[in-house]
């Protein structure tokens, strides 16, 4: 049987010949990065665990989550990354070099066929170049720096074939909006997603770049396009080392094959809360707006500036309307200085920032406040995490449609006189402080009291927001603990230490930080029991020691909320103390059991 291309990497960054979805291998990385706000925490587990640098031209920081170095908290933590970088001779790029995930395939550090993690979870942007990249918390790149590679369990792909020609004014960001809305954010829940299809194959770099940047909002693993030969060019022009693209073999076996036709695609915007929420901006009702943002991982590409300085050539933003632009790299930026788009932007009345993540980084650029309406291009619009207003998400050419309208809209629907704009009102409660209580020896029976959370897609900005990123000291942690939570923004309060959370699919989606599962410990929260958790939280969960289970049904045990039960983590049995009922989850598997029984990833090394 052959392999796809995320099992051939795998296969050929490992031990083994061949490898097939579920198996567990550890995996050679290419590349090893961490950015501003995670790199202090993985310059502490090196130095906490003792731990070296196994090769210091494979390593490198990126600071693009605050490229102003304007926040206090983030300027030390890069400071402490530029002292490690100099005592051990790692690359920095720093606050005007632009998204490390970008400057990744720039500088050459990944190539069709290579691997890379960054504790940036939209790593598997890199898919965009037939790459296999992962974002992961800062205890697997401190593992990964330490000795070259990291544990990885093989997904299982999805091929979906992009057939037809996509209409005129659909846009790459267009195409993974409407892959939304057919999957939804968990649908493909752990997924590797191959893109075949005539669509696919015309895709330009940037292009790609777009819908690979959108696979961490779909719940997959990466979302991979077969590297075509103006990629291969490309790579092979930038790469540090020679290399040959990677190619699904022709019997690979693929866990569902989906034929969309592309044609029936139109211009679409993700309504505030849920990137998946997406509807035709045909369909919205008349959305007036405060703010518009272009940039972001997923739009900051220069095809993405020429297509709005098209739009906003020798027209205005409208009154009231505040538009920001920031290039995704350096590179990019010089690109629009020369072109003359930089000019473009400024007399249409946009604020131009230097390269870096923008708007999806607490206080930087596109960030909007209480009650603003803004349309945007990144890639999520979870609530609070690009600020405390609402956030549709677009395309450039919606976006800057949008700005000059004032309101959403699509360029051919620009009006002759833009429309005045309304705010709206959010309120936002902040948890009090639970101190840390002591930690126990890992036992394997637990039982605690418990709490049922009946939501799916509780993602990584709900559990633990993006402002407290700055914090390092897990004794802080716990207070915030789901504080961006609707409806349990008191959690922190009223838990108490051994309850144990019950909750639906995808917990956990969203963000690579370590933080979300570390306010948990910080509590004292023994276990969370979900449906299916986000990949990359599961992972930090499992790696942290923190016990995390998932269930197919418990419908059986009658299980209503503070009920008291007990978990075997070896044999997933599980009782309802209140009534005697017993049913079973998925108990740990070798792995897990193994990092847990050493207390965690690095205490193995």
């Amino acid at each position: 049987m052959g392999m796809t291309i995320t099992e051939k990497i795998i296969a050929a960054h490992s031990k083994y010949e061949t490898v097939k979805p579920g198996d567990i291998v550890d995996i050679f990385i290419d590349a090893r990065a961490a950015r501003d706000f995670g790199g202090a925490n993985v310059v502490k587990n090196l130095n906490d665990f003792g731990l070296r640098i196994d090769d210091p031209a494979r390593t490198l920081f990126t600071f693009d989550c605050n490229p102003t170095g304007s926040d206090q908290k983030y300027a030390v933590n890069q400071h402490i990354c530029r002292q490690y970088a100099r005592a051990n001779d790692i690359k920095v790029y720093d606050i005007n070099a632009g998204i490390g995930t970008h400057l990744l395939i720039e500088e050459g550090y990944v190539w069709p066929g290579a691997t890379a993690v960054s504790t940036d979870s939209h790593a598997n942007i890199l898919g965009a170049v037939g790459a296999f990249g992962q974002g992961m918390g800062d205890m697997d790149i401190a593992a990964a720096w330490n000795n070259g590679k990291v544990w990885f369990k093989v997904p299982a792909s999805v091929r979906i074939n992009l057939n037809g020609d996509l209409p005129a004014g659909v846009s790459a960001k267009d195409v993974i909006l409407n892959l939304l809305k057919i999957y939804g954010a968990n649908t493909l829940l752990g997924y590797s997603i191959e893109l075949y299809g005539k669509s696919a194959d015309r895709m330009t770099l940037d292009e790609r770049i777009t819908i690979a940047s959108m696979a961490t909002e779909m719940g997959a693993i990466i979302i991979l396009f077969p590297p075509s030969d103006e990629i291969i060019s490309y790579c092979r022009n930038r790469a540090l080392v020679p290399f040959e693209p990677v190619f699904a073999d022709k019997d690979a076996k693929y866990e569902l094959t989906a034929d969309i036709d592309v044609s029936t695609f139109s211009p679409m915007a993700s309504r505030p809360g849920e990137p998946h929420d997406t509807v035709a901006v045909g369909e919205l009702p008349l959305t007036k707006i405060d703010s518009a943002f272009i940039g972001s991982c997923t739009n900051g590409r220069i095809e993405d500036m020429r297509t709005t300085a098209g739009i906003l050539r020798g027209k205005k933003v409208a009154p009231g309307v505040i538009l920001k632009i920031v290039p995704a790299t350096d590179v990019v930026w010089n690109e629009c200085l020369a072109e003359g788009l930089i000019e473009i932007f400024k007399n249409a009345g946009a604020l131009v920032s230097n390269a870096g993540c923008a708007g999806c980084a607490a206080g930087q650029v596109g960030q909007n406040g209480k009650g603003e309406i803004t349309v945007s291009t990144g890639n999520r619009n979870f609530p609070g995490k690009q600020g405390q207003g609402s956030v549709y998400l677009a395309s450039p050419a919606v976006v800057a449609a949008s700005a000059v309208a004032g309101y959403i809209t699509t360029p051919d629907n620009i009006p002759s006189t833009p429309a005045e704009f309304v705010r709206a009102s959010t309120q936002q409660v902040t948890a009090k402080s639970k101190p840390l209580g002591d930690v126990a020896p890992p036992p394997t029976v637990l039982k605690g009291r418990v709490w049922i959370i009946e939501r799916d897609n509780i993602d990584t900005d709900m559990i633990f927001h993006n402002r407290y990123l700055a914090i390092t000291d897990i004794r802080e942690m716990g207070q915030y603990a789901l504080d961006n939570l609707e409806g349990y923004r008191n959690f922190a309060k009223e838990a108490k230490p051994g309850d144990i959370i019950i909750t639906g699919k995808n917990f956990g989606s969203g963000s690579s930080r370590q933080q979300a599962v570390d306010c948990f410990i910080s509590l004292g929260v023994q276990a969370i029991i979900a449906h299916s958790f986000g990949a990359i939280y599961e992972r930090n969960a499992i790696n942290a020691a923190f016990p995390v289970l998932t269930y197919d049904s418990l419908v059986t045990i009658d299980l209503k909320d503070k009920d008291m039960i007990t978990v075997n983590l070896i044999t997933g049995e599980v009782t309802n103390e209140r009534n005697g009922l017993t049913t079973n989850v998925n108990p740990f598997y070798d792995a897990q059991y193994d990092i847990y029984t050493k207390g965690g990833l690095l205490g193995k090394i």
